[in-house]
């Protein structure tokens, strides 16, 4: 009775311990699927784009907010980066 409950024990262990180096092992090696949606997304709004209508004027402010948003965030940096040239030289 004993061996038997020892034996079922170390068989789901062993199960436990299979799934997990598996799991372990994909998660490792999967690579991020958010790399490939940028590609993906731009294609989209080109085509939605190209539909016109509504729908290609929605996508086309889309598409303009979100280079806009773009622009800005590399504006903002530098302007980060010449607020610190500013307080290294002391003004």
């Amino acid at each position: 009775m004993k061996k038997t409950i020892v034996r079922k024990g170390v068989q789901i262990g062993a199960a436990v311990l299979l799934f997990a180096a598996g799991w372990f092992c994909g998660n490792v090696t999967q690579p991020n699927a958010e790399a490939q949606l940028d590609d993906i997304k731009k294609s989209i709004m080109q085509k939605a784009t190209d539909q016109g209508g509504t729908i290609g004027t929605a996508a086309k402010l889309g598409t303009t907010i979100n280079d806009i948003q773009t622009h800005l965030d590399a504006l903002q940096e530098n302007v980060d980066t010449l607020n610190s040239i500013k307080s290294m030289i002391g003004g």
